[in-house]
């Protein structure tokens, strides 16, 4: 079975670590997306099992992505140091797994498959 995940974080290194991370996992990684614009771009070409989310980009917060990925019911984790990031990207973060940042692997690899098991 093909897992796909998308990878949106606009630090270069961080985002490099998880699309190699995630392939040695057996995960088809859509991105990185370092932007909103791009992120939604990605979205529109392909959807994805499941999304990683940065909460600020270089563009903005993540919060249009999110709203994307909440009306075609794609569950995702936010990867975020803020302990809160729905008071930075807004009500549609609330409740995500916040996966932390930096990420302990097998943190968000367990998170993505409760995810992809619950979709």
């Amino acid at each position: 079975m093909r897992k796909t995940v998308l990878v949106v974080e606009d630090e270069f290194l961080i985002a490099i670590d998880l699309k190699l991370l995630l392939e040695s996992r057996g995960w088809e990684v859509l991105g990185p997306a370092a932007t909103v614009s791009d992120a939604l771009l990605l979205l529109g070409d392909e959807l994805p099992e499941v999304a990683i989310l940065d909460v600020s980009l270089k563009d903005g917060v993540v919060t249009l992505v999110a709203e994307e990925l909440r009306a075609r019911n794609v569950p995702f984790v936010v990867a975020s140091a803020y302990s809160s990031p729905e008071l930075i990207g807004g009500d549609v973060l609330t409740g995500a797994p916040n996966v932390g940042e930096p990420t302990e692997e097998r943190r968000l690899l367990a998170a993505l498959e409760r995810l992809v098991g619950s979709a």
